[in-house]
């Protein structure tokens, strides 16, 4: 083991819950010479190890929870010794030598909960005692001796054990703050020592035999008494001297025969606490309210009505808990409602009827128990209460009311919700007084309001048809923004520039880090850092110099970091001064006249760039066997071999570049899927989907993981895979440790970790957190922590890595702050599962989780963006509109070369293929521009011919919806640079997909756009090898624009009316000739236009001297060929308005909250994505279209907003009522694919 030297600086080490038994006691601590304060609770040793001599200045030690029997040896040798805690073990007295109450220093002992049977012998000799703690033993005997040496005593706990009396010399305890003596039998004891103890402030009598006879009358004496616990004794009610306590903050009454209570219980001014659960109690004194400074009051299984609860109880305004379950509750005061501090309220197992309306007033009410009220019926919610979803929905509001006005809409009066106005039941009360008494000038007054009523309603009505489209007009990209908030105390620290003094920070990975005092003065060339310096003015407030130093070979980042976050920290600080730039070697006097010595310059950099570096990357291979942890997954690392393997889990092998997920015969399909997802997450987040992830079968393994697992040669190994791991199996639990330095010293305790739940919010950014999970140990920087703790925790790893037993594939492993594994993630409950992210299940599951949803929703004002919903519908471009754009931009082209990828290179398009596009190819555009010359001041009508540099070229990419990336990666190699070369960096490079096509691009082919199916030179034949019938749809998606004729499957019943087709029917002849005939189809509703165009294209196309062209309306079509090509004749629609209402919105959590955008009215089939929840709007029907990859929280909260987009259409076209349908993928029913133009199959995902 290396020796790193930072051992003997070690003041304090936390090692509770490692496992020391059997001799595995590290022998590092015996280098540990400076240890001043050592845990070893719950480590499985049984004798205190040999090491333990060696720690001279030990003067804390804890060993609890361990199976200690003796007490020989090492420990009477520590002679700085101050406390010992040897509680839960199963120490004996004859285990204990006389010697170890000898040691002087010793103050604090702790004995309980083990096997003792009387005092220690010797232990009246441990004169300097303060605290002794015997309880949950056998003793049954006091030695007089002992109180009469242990006099400083502060805390005695005596309890759970088999004392009857206490002897006399208990009196001579005058400084004793705390007594305990509960569960010992002391029935006979009158306790006429109390008087003695006058300054006892705790005194614990529970189950000790206590009744009115044998009560101490005399305790009234102890004035400074402020705890109290009586419970669990035969009181019939409470003893007078109590009330004379004035002092008392906490008293438990409970488990008495109490029947009744004085009114003078208000002499207990200070109460905080009162427990008089489990007595006989039918009523409460009114005095109870005059407890003003309450907190706390109990009162479970008693038999308590409603008059048995004071009214008044609504003045205790400190009140935070009330309980009372198990009493005869039917009703409670609706004063206890109005405790404005109560957080937790148990009613449960009562006879409630009903609650006070009151009830929904406690805002602060964290925990409301009303379980076991079978007849309760809660009061109605007010009516601004109903509002939103609840935390079913995430704590967001779909009401369609709340949702126009974040729109910046006006409520129309049809959603206004009825009924709003609050009531107010005096008003109501003196209106039925006074009756219907005329008062005089009512009927003329009355006159007048109607009047004034009238036309503000009139002006209403006529006003809100102009006002509700103009009301949510959307706003202009600059008016939406907003000043981001800046939270400084992401960069500094709260301490910062309040104390006189200079104050360093250097500029790493983009943010200030803080420097040690010790090396202020001394600069690396290749940073940056932010230099302060406060001091007091003349009267007293604090004034600030603040410097940003560059370095000469800083980076840029480093240098423009550094003057950011000067200019923070002068907006932190408030301060007035300007923020000076040094440089080095050109520093100014002020800045020289900061430091005590000469300021030092040293080569390189010691802080890394927030520029990506690129460097290979080393990846560790590690294997992890996957077992359940609730609902997350707990991963345990293996050895790399093949015994490790067992047919019952999954295991998990990373080796970087490559994942393998292998798959036992009988491991759980949960955990084949989460360890997928698992996978994927470190794929996307720190392989940069660089990684391949394999899935391997047991017995179906590829040759490349038996490679990494077992031999370079990829063979299988001989023999079985056997089923090695115990079933009772539980991980080892991680310890968390805190990294603390100070003057000369280190100190390792560990985090106290809340109900055993490790949560990353734990990790603060200003520490360096040591965690061990034994076979992992991960060190972890905050951003804000300090260089000298840095390195200090990295040295502590390496000792405590080593000082500890492990396996062989154990491994140490640095992660900083914002770039976390997900391997170490996983050893946090609910990090990058829940609210981080995404609610990736039900509310009722993310529970389980361990997350407090319905307390992360009262905090969180969760965002959504629902505005799109309610924006006019995209209004189409007019024919006139569309061809003076057409125009307009054919006009500027200057010249237009098409390129098409043929044989793996580009070659040119031939001229008569211009506007003809397949699905399976890729094409290249190289469209130069005429860039217009400014006109002069005059106007004048001049023509200048523009000059060479306003020539503009912009090179469009197209590829086909079924064509792979090979095309754009030839594009990208070859002829892009061959552009690049010719046009230099004005050359714009513009990738469009089949259908996406920007309307300046289609422009230039004049409406006759044609996409077919397959690839340019390969025939379409069946799948008997004859030619195939070849059927295309004309249409305009919002403009003339938006025009293509798309080849689509010939079916009779994807015709329309409204729209017009070609049909082109293949003869069979012997050379194999192209010959047949050509429909061109037009509908009864078709547009003129539309019926010119395809007859154009229908000549275009097909200009071939062996096919003849027929022109059919509809209703002319023969029944030969026509019908025979499209399947035969089947209904088909006549009508397509569902063009003018169409619309497509996606639904998506990729912003961090939930949106909805809607897509331009040029929307095809690929805006479907898999990731995303579509909503489409026909006209008719409203659908919810799902992804193959959509979460559930996207799912619940597209469905309402689905709702919403619903009742607000109810509202503006009435007479178009919309029903809402679930549609999955692949399942698409006619109703929904008809919005789109040239529907086919989805495209697949390249493998």
């Amino acid at each position: 083991m290396a020796n790193t030297g930072v051992l003997p600086f070690v003041r304090g080490v936390d090692f509770t819950k490692n496992d020391f038994s059997d001799g595995k006691f590290p022998a590092a601590v015996r280098l540990m010479t400076g240890v001043q304060w050592l845990k070893l609770d719950k480590t499985n040793i049984s004798e205190v190890a040999e090491e333990m001599g060696k720690l001279a200045k030990l003067e804390h030690l804890s060993v609890k929870n361990n199976d200690l029997e003796k007490l020989f040896g090492e420990l009477t040798e520590l002679n700085s010794l101050r406390s010992l805690n040897l509680r839960h073990n199963r120490i004996k007295n004859s285990g204990i030598p006389v010697e170890l109450f000898q040691l002087e220093e010793l103050t604090t002992l702790d004995l309980s909960h083990n096997k003792l049977k009387e005092i220690p012998d010797g232990l009246e000799k441990a004169k300097n005692l303060l605290v002794l703690n015997l309880s949950h033993n056998q003793i049954d005997c006091i030695p007089t001796a002992l109180f009469i040496h242990l006099t400083d005593l502060l805390f005695l706990d005596l309890s759970h054990n088999n004392l009857e009396t206490l002897p006399p010399q208990t009196r001579r305890l005058a400084n004793l703050q705390t007594l305990i003596l509960s569960d010992n039998p002391l029935e006979v004891f009158q306790l006429r020592q109390l008087p003695s103890l006058q300054n006892l402030e705790v005194l614990h009598m529970r189950n000790t035999q206590r009744n009115l006879q044998n009560f101490p009358t005399s305790l009234d004496s102890l004035g400074n008494l402020a705890e109290l616990d009586l419970a669990q004794n035969s009181l019939a009610r409470v003893p007078d001297c109590l009330y004379k306590l004035p002092n008392l903050r906490r008293l438990n009454l409970s488990e008495n025969e109490i029947t009744e209570l004085s009114t003078s219980i208000e002499c207990w001014m200070k109460l905080e606490t009162l427990n008089l659960s489990r007595n006989q109690l039918t009523a409460l004194p009114g005095t109870l309210v005059k407890l003003s400074f309450l907190r706390r009051l109990y009162l479970n299984d008693n038999q308590l009505d409603f008059d048995g609860i004071p009214s008044g109880i609504g003045k205790l305004s400190y009140l935070e808990v009330f309980s009372a379950s198990n009493n005869l509750l039917e009703m409670i005061p609706e004063g206890l409602c109005r405790c404005g501090s109560l957080k937790k309220l148990n009613l449960s197992s009562n006879k409630l009827i009903t609650l006070p309306d009151a009830i929904y007033l406690c805002s602060d009410l964290d925990q409301l128990d009303l379980r076991n009220n079978p007849d309760l019926i809660m009061p109605p919610k007010p009516m601004e209460m109903q509002k939103g979803a609840g935390i079913e929905f995430y704590n967001i509001d779909f009401s369609l009311q709340h949702q126009l006005r974040l729109a910046g809409a006006t409520v129309p009066p049809a959603v206004q919700t009825a009924g709003t106005t609050s009531k107010d039941p005096i008003a109501r009360k003196l209106r039925l007084r006074r009756g219907a008494r005329p008062e005089v000038g009512q009927a003329d007054s009355a006159k007048v309001l109607k009047g004034m009523k009238d036309i503000a309603d009139e002006k209403n009505a006529k006003n809100w048809e102009e006002e509700r489209v103009e009301s949510i007009k959307a706003k202009r990209w600059d008016e939406s923004l907003e000043k981001p908030p800046l939270d400084y105390s992401e960069f500094f620290e709260d301490e910062d520039g309040q104390i006189p003094g200079i104050t360093i920070w250097e500029i790493e990975n983009f943010l200030p880090n803080k420097i040690e005092e010790i090396a202020h003065g001394k600069f690396y060339e290749g940073d940056c850092y932010i230099v302060l310096k406060t001091c007091l003015d003349d009267v007293g407030q604090l004034t600030w110099e603040i410097y940003f130093w560059i370095g000469n070979h800083a980076s840029l980042d480093k240098k423009a970091c550094a003057a950011i976050h000067a200019v923070n920290l002068r907006n932190y600080l408030g301060a007035r001064s300007r923020t000076v730039r040094e440089e080095q070697g050109d520093e100014s006097e002020e800045f020289l006249a900061l430091f005590d010595t000469d300021i030092s310059y040293i080569e390189g950099g010691r802080t890394s760039t927030g520029f990506f570096t690129i460097e290979d990357v080393i990846y560790i291979t590690r294997m992890y066997r996957v077992h359940a942890a609730g609902a997350s997954i707990h991963l345990e690392p293996v050895a790399i071999a093949f015994e490790s393997l067992d047919p019952r889990y999954v295991f998990f092998l990373d080796t970087g570049l490559k994942i393998f997920i292998w798959h036992g015969r009988k491991s759980k399909n949960t955990l084949k899927s989460k360890a997928r997802l698992l996978g994927e997450k470190v794929n996307k987040n720190e392989r940069k989907n660089r990684a391949e992830i394999h899935v391997e079968l047991q017995g179906e393994e590829n040759p490349e993981f038996w490679k990494v697992l077992v031999s370079e040669d990829g063979t299988r190994p001989a023999g079985k895979i056997l089923e090695h791991v115990d079933e009772n199996f539980t991980p080892v639990l991680p310890r968390l440790y805190q990294v603390q330095l100070g003057m000369g010293y280190l100190e390792l305790p560990q985090v106290e970790i809340p109900d055993q739940k490790m949560v990353h919010t734990l990790l603060q950014s200003k520490n360096v957190y040591i965690l061990d999970c034994y076979g992992d140990l991960f060190v972890w920087f905050g951003k804000k922590s300090t260089r000298l703790v840095r390195a200090a925790a990295i040295k502590l790893s390496q000792e405590l890595f080593n000082m500890i037993l492990r396996p062989k594939h154990a491994l140490v492993t640095r992660v900083q702050e914002g770039t976390e594994t997900q391997i170490y993630k996983s050893k946090f409950i609910g990090w990058d599962e829940i609210i981080a992210v995404d609610f990736t299940r039900t509310a009722q599951s993310v529970a389980k989780t361990g997350a407090d949803l319905t307390k992360w929703a009262k905090k969180q004002d969760t965002k959504a963006d629902l505005a799109a919903l309610f924006m006019p519908r995209q209004a189409a471009m007019t024919l006139t509109e569309a061809t003076q754009l057409e125009e307009d931009w054919n006009y500027d082209l200057e010249a237009m070369e098409s390129f098409v990828l043929e044989n793996k290179k580009f070659v040119r398009l031939p001229e008569e293929e211009l506007g003809h596009f397949y699905t399976e190819e890729c094409y290249v555009f190289l469209c130069r521009y005429c860039v217009p010359g400014e006109e002069d001041e005059e106007g004048t009508t001049e023509i200048v011919p523009p000059p060479e540099d306003e020539i503009q070229c912009v090179v469009y990419f197209w590829q086909g919806r079924n064509a792979g990336n090979m095309g754009w990666l030839t594009f990208t190699f070859t002829l892009q640079k061959k552009f690049k070369a010719m046009f230099g960096e004005e050359l714009e490079v513009v990738r469009i997909h089949q259908q996406q096509e920007n309307l300046k691009f289609m422009a230039h082919f004049k409406r006759k756009f044609i996409i077919h199916h397959g690839r340019r030179k390969v025939k379409q034949v069946t799948p008997d090898g004859k030619v195939a019938v070849r059927f295309y749809c004309l249409r305009s998606n919002g403009s003339a624009l938006c025009t293509r004729l798309i080849q689509i499957k010939p079916d009779a019943s994807y015709l329309n009316s409204a729209f017009c087709y070609i049909l082109y029917v293949p003869f069979e002849t012997e050379d194999n000739s192209e010959s047949g005939i050509v429909y061109a189809w037009i509908g009864s509703k078709a547009s003129p236009e539309e019926a010119k165009l395809i007859q154009d294209v229908a000549e275009d196309i097909f200009n071939n001297p062996w096919v003849s062209l027929q022109v059919l309306n509809e209703g002319e079509e023969p029944e030969n060929f026509f019908w025979v090509a499209l399947g035969g004749r089947k209904p088909f629609e006549t009508d397509a308005t569902f063009m003018e209402y169409t619309r497509l919105f996606r639904c998506s959590n990729e912003k961090g909250y939930f949106t909805v955008a809607e897509k331009c009215s040029d929307f095809c089939q690929d805006d479907l994505a898999d990731d995303d929840i579509m909503i489409l709007d026909n006209g008719e029907q409203v659908f919810l279209w799902l992804g193959a990859r959509c979460s559930e929280v996207e799912i619940k909260l597209a469905y309402k907003s689905a709702q919403v987009y619903i009742q607000h259409m109810r509202i503006k076209q009435p007479d178009r009522p919309r029903k809402l349908f679930l549609t999955l993928k692949n399942k698409e029913s006619k109703r929904f694919t008809k919005c789109f133009h040239g529907w086919s199959e989805h495209k697949k995902p390249p493998e």
